[in-house]
């Protein structure tokens, strides 16, 4: 299988990512025999919640140290001290420093919603043919409501997809007045590239919530939150039914890679050139929650 590349804005350079767990995705998604476990098994909620359990248990606490010699953690930027974790689940949805992820001050700018690996449409209508040529994203299927399909067919969309190793912690990349969330329920495929690959509406068909944030400026604004295998439910932190600004939390993910997805509504954001770019060569761009995205047209 290709190796995972992408765009770290912040080095300027092409990286190869570092995946965990990976031999256990080549086998899942690239032999005959753990295809047929992925969907037998792993792809089912008791598959995810037994796992979550274990990143659960006091015994977990011993994999932090490893994990963070591993992956080069910055503990600099946590909250609380190393060893005040008392599993790895609690250190998975750590909290950071304020100083850790500034909000971008730009008062039409749009940012990041969380740390990682971020593809990007100008128009989402532009997806097919991403990963696999010929792929269509199946964007009624995404949302569960085919006339909130006509209207954001041409939106512009964001795919936020969050490692391991990333801070798992999602906020809300506009200000704005916010619903409850919706649960759309679905299996729990993995959601990276290796697996996107080869059916990019995995997107589309994983158990998923999203919420309206109703912007001023940009207009109701769609933004989800995509489980995975081992991810199988969505913790909140917000306050629904209120208004939010630009950067507020609004939850967090426990033991896993999951994504969020972000989507406007049509001619309202312009994407930053770098994040067009590469999402045009099929290749994700690293950046931090907080950070410009883009910016109003409006």
């Amino acid at each position: 299988m290709e190796p995972i590349n992408y765009y770290n804005r912040y080095t300027q350079k092409i990286e190869q990512e570092s995946v965990y767990g990976l031999a256990w995705l080549k086998w899942s998604y690239g032999n005959p025999l753990g295809r047929l476990s992925l969907h037998a098994l792993v792809k089912r909620a008791f598959f995810s919640r037994w796992y979550g359990r274990r990143m659960d248990s006091p015994s977990s606490r011993a994999k932090i140290v490893p994990f963070l010699q591993k992956y080069g953690t910055d503990i600099s930027e946590l909250a609380d001290p190393v060893d005040s974790y008392q599993t790895f689940n609690e250190f998975f949805y750590r909290q950071l420093k304020p100083s850790a992820r500034p909000i971008s001050s730009d008062s039409n700018s749009v940012c990041f919603p969380a740390d990682g690996r971020h593809l990007a449409f100008q128009d989402i209508s532009e997806a097919p043919g991403f990963f696999i040529k010929g792929q269509r994203f199946d964007l009624r299927k995404l949302l569960g409501d085919s006339g909130l399909a006509e209207k954001y067919k041409h939106g512009t969309a964001i795919l936020s997809r969050l490692c391991p190793v990333d801070y798992h912690r999602y906020h809300f990349p506009v200000g704005g007045q916010v619903t409850r969330s919706t649960l759309i329920n679905g299996p729990l495929y993995s959601v990276n590239p290796i697996a996107l690959r080869q059916n990019l509406n995995i997107l589309a068909e994983n158990k998923r919530a999203w919420c309206r944030i109703e912007s001023p400026v940009l207009g109701s604004v769609l933004m989800f939150e995509i489980g995975a295998t081992c991810v199988g439910s969505f913790e909140y932190t917000y306050q629904p039914d209120s208004w939010v600004e630009k950067g507020t939390e609004k939850g967090y993910f426990k033991f896993g890679g999951s994504s969020t997805f972000t989507l406007f509504p049509p001619n309202t954001i312009q994407l930053d050139s770098d994040l067009i770019e590469h999402s045009s060569q099929q290749r994700e761009l690293y950046a931090r929650m907080g950070d410009r995205m883009g910016r109003s047209l409006r």
